[in-house]
């Protein structure tokens, strides 16, 4: 069985571009205003602010006031929300490279879901 891990940073890149242009149209014209940046691991500051156990607890993370919170009085100069997706902790647990792409898919949909005010309890995924 192939692991996840030999998939280089930019092909894991083309998977992230590729699962946003895969969405609903509704869903990608969403992603129209957000940043999506791919990291190697999530930074130790967000472990330690999410009170997360380690790298692997965090696949992807949404930065920004949601859709449900937005506010035309919004103040001037904020950074657009933004998604983070974790290229070290989707490999390590997915065991396949079908699985990577199925995972990628599905944290993009998640994040994209806390951007429209989903909790993760309210999430498909």
């Amino acid at each position: 069985m192939t692991r996840g891990d030999s998939i280089s940073p930019e092909a894991f890149a083309k998977l992230v571009q590729q699962a946003i242009a895969d969405l609903p149209p509704p869903y990608a014209k969403l992603m129209e205003s957000i940043v999506v940046v791919v990291e190697e691991e999530p930074p130790k500051e967000v472990l330690e602010d999410l009170e997360l156990e380690g790298e692997d607890d965090l696949l992807g993370l949404y930065q920004g006031q949601s859709l449900a919170a937005d506010s035309f009085f919004r103040p001037g100069g904020e950074a657009p929300p933004q998604i983070s997706i974790y290229r070290g902790p989707i490999l390590r647990l997915c065991e396949s490279p079908e699985e990577v792409v199925q995972e990628v898919y599905d944290t993009v949909v998640h994040e994209l879901g806390h951007h429209v005010g989903l909790d993760d309890d309210e999430m498909p995924y």
